[in-house]
């Protein structure tokens, strides 16, 4: 039996060995370390043993497929303390997720969060014990019978959904059993010490908010202490950021029960949002794109011929005119489409780029809604690309840059994922063939690193997915390039060639921003609500000292308003140290405070948010300062500094 490690280098064994035992053979540190083995492209057990020639990569927590299987195996153990210490409470799925981990239990006696801690002290038992996790399998009628003894009603639904004939896999740690198809680390010992509960929050069973409302506990573990204290930092930051919090002290944004999912963008949030929508305007035309703007609703019969009705029908709000179906759209292309399709077009005419800042609806579960992170109606900065085969290349180069340029302005880094077919999808495999070798073409001329992520395209074309990383290490995905076959096809557009003859065009689906209402999400907390002077809703507030230089502070204000300056006068009869503080608070870039010696002298003293105070400047260089600041669209370098220690 020959094993070939991840180096490429051999092992030849004479007999069948377990992967924990090949680990071993290889070095006692690797043995204590190793997680999970990934043979031959699946994850198994350490327990497996091997009887055939393979390929083995033993996985540690440093792995993504390791960690997860750290944080199954703890969710394991936090469901058998709350078994020991709520025997009544009946278990649903505790999955392993992006930044831990959770289990869905249906208490008989509500919970809190102070009983977080009990449950923890009881998962410390649980983990002293080393409890072995053994594997086994039941046929599909056993495996009912022994979730039905053990009163596990979620459980017993679960195997219900699954095939007849198929065996059913479980994992057992003492006295507890799940229904899980693993893998697991070997014992309960090996979670360690480096896990924490964080929350409580509420989870429909299966996600219907038809069925009853279950308990879900939010976790997360780590191989290392540091790696644990590092991401409780990280949580105790992101809750200071919360834009949900920040938006509503900085008056940006609010919801209301009349329109849950709904954003109401307040006067400040709107200077924000329309600055954001400038700069995307300019650097549009600058990259030779035409803006086009199409309708909200659109009849049945357009998102039959676009494949939506039959992929996303669930997620479209619809309605009845004149006794016909009618749907508000949830996505832009379409529209597009239709405009491309008005007027015959040339080869010389490609490509077209066409871009829209269009508003969408999408119907989203209530307990999915979260702030502008996920709601039912935003704009999206669209982009549809109509072009010939041989343009496509230096068409995804030309998005990818503009992409690029825009995250390196806000600071972001980010990483890409080219996503492939998924099984619900339409067209021919020599379409999504060529479209997916197209993009990975693309990036490899690029030089972009990527990873693929298989079976997460749309369902009209594969896609290359920007995840950028916010100020705390947060990963958000928002740009995209998605290549389509099949919507020329179904809507039958063409061109007519250098040959004279009709051809098909090939579409390209790309987004920057994403949703524009996510993306201000995104801003608040990754600057923490201190935006860029070129993006502050407010960008100088003027302070009089006393009410005696009103007039004066009013006179700075109007010549900052005859150049563009967002500005405001803090006209309250309160001492100059409180309105400093409160301008800090609402992370004002610049205040000018105005007094006697300023009125004489006619200037102005500056204090920023980035040094403090700047000393007293005449208005007209305070002024040409600024405006070099904002036109540059760039940070004061002191700023990032500041703001993120």
């Amino acid at each position: 039996m020959i094993i070939t490690l991840k180096d490429g280098s051999k092992k030849e064994y004479a007999q069948a060995m377990s992967i924990i035992d090949i680990a071993r053979d290889i070095s006692e540190g690797l043995a204590r370390v190793a997680c999970v083995g990934e043979v031959d492209g699946q994850t198994e057990d350490l327990r497996t043993v091997i009887d055939k020639d393979c390929e083995l990569n033993i996985l540690t927590a440093k792995d993504a497929e390791g960690l997860a299987a750290l944080r199954h195996t703890a969710s394991h153990v936090m469901a058998q303390a709350i078994k020991r210490l709520y025997p009544s409470a009946k278990l649903a799925i505790g999955p392993s997720i992006a930044d831990g981990f959770y289990y869905d239990i249906d208490f008989e006696t509500p919970i809190t969060a102070d009983d977080l801690e009990k449950i923890e002290a009881e998962m410390k038992k649980i983990i002293k014990e080393a409890l072995p996790l053994e594997r086994f399998t039941l046929p599909r009628e056993e495996a009912l019978a022994l979730m039905k003894e053990k009163e596990e009603p979620y459980k017993v639904e679960l195997i219900e959904d699954l095939p007849e004939g198929e065996e059913i896999s479980f994992y057992k740690q003492g006295e507890f059993t799940d229904l899980c198809a693993g893998p697991h680390l070997m014992n309960t010992k090996e979670v360690g010490k480096a896990y924490k509960l964080t929350s409580i929050a509420g989870a429909y069973w299966r996600g219907n908010e038809h069925n009853k409302m279950l308990t879900r506990i939010y976790a997360t573990a780590f191989a290392k202490k540091e790696e644990l204290e590092a991401y409780i930092t990280m949580m105790e930051e992101a809750k200071k950021r919360d834009h949900r919090k920040l938006g509503k002290e900085l008056g940006l944004f609010m919801m209301h029960e009349a329109g849950p999912g709904f954003p109401f963008f307040l006067p400040k949030g709107m200077v924000l949002k329309n600055t954001l929508l400038e700069y995307w305007r300019e650097i549009h035309k600058k990259a030779g794109y035409v803006e086009i703007s199409t309708p909200i609703i659109l009849n049945r019969s357009l998102w039959e011929t676009s494949g939506h009705w039959d992929h996303y029908k669930d997620n479209m709000y619809t309605t009845v005119i004149d006794d016909q179906d009618y749907a508000i759209k949830p996505m832009n292309c379409p529209g597009g489409v239709l405009v491309y399709a008005s007027e015959p077009r040339s080869y010389r005419d490609l490509p077209l780029r066409m871009g829209e800042l269009g508003i969408v609806h999408r119907h989203e579960k209530s307990g999915q809604l979260h702030g502008l992170m996920r709601v039912r109606c935003f704009t999206q900065d669209d982009a549809h690309i109509f072009m010939t085969p041989e343009q496509i290349k230096d068409e995804i180069k030309g998005v990818a840059q503009l992409i690029d340029s825009v995250y390196k302005l806000f600071g972001f880094k980010y990483h890409v994922e080219l996503s492939t077919r998924p099984e619900d999808s339409m067209g021919s495999d020599e379409d999504w063939e060529m479209a997916t070798d197209g993009l990975r073409s693309a990036l490899d001329e690029m030089g972009l690193d990527y990873v693929v992520n298989e079976g997460d395209g749309a369902f009209y074309g594969p896609k290359i997915d920007f995840h950028l990383v916010d100020a705390i290490g947060r990963t958000w995905q928002c740009g995209t390039i998605q290549l389509d076959f099949q919507l020329p096809q179904r809507f039958e557009l063409e061109y007519i060639g250098a040959d004279g003859e009709k051809h098909r065009p090939i579409m390209i689906h790309r987004v920057a921003f994403g949703s524009i209402e996510r993306f201000i999400g995104i801003l608040i907390e990754h600057f923490a609500g201190a935006f860029p002077t070129w993006l502050a809703p407010v960008q100088v507030k003027v302070l009089p000292i006393s009410d005696k230089y009103m007039d004066y502070a009013e006179k700075v204000k109007a010549a900052l308003d005859a150049e563009n300056i967002r500005a405001e006068v803090d006209t309250r009869s309160e001492k100059i140290g409180y309105k400093i503080r409160e301008a800090q608070k609402n992370k004002i870039p610049y205040m000018l405070v105005v007094g006697q010696k300023e009125e004489e002298d006619g200037v102005v003293s500056v204090r920023s948010r980035f040094k403090g105070d700047e000393g007293q400047t005449s208005l007209e260089s305070f002024i040409e300062n600024i405006k070099k600041e904002i036109v540059s669209r760039e940070a004061r370098a002191v700023e990032v500094k500041a703001e993120q220690k």
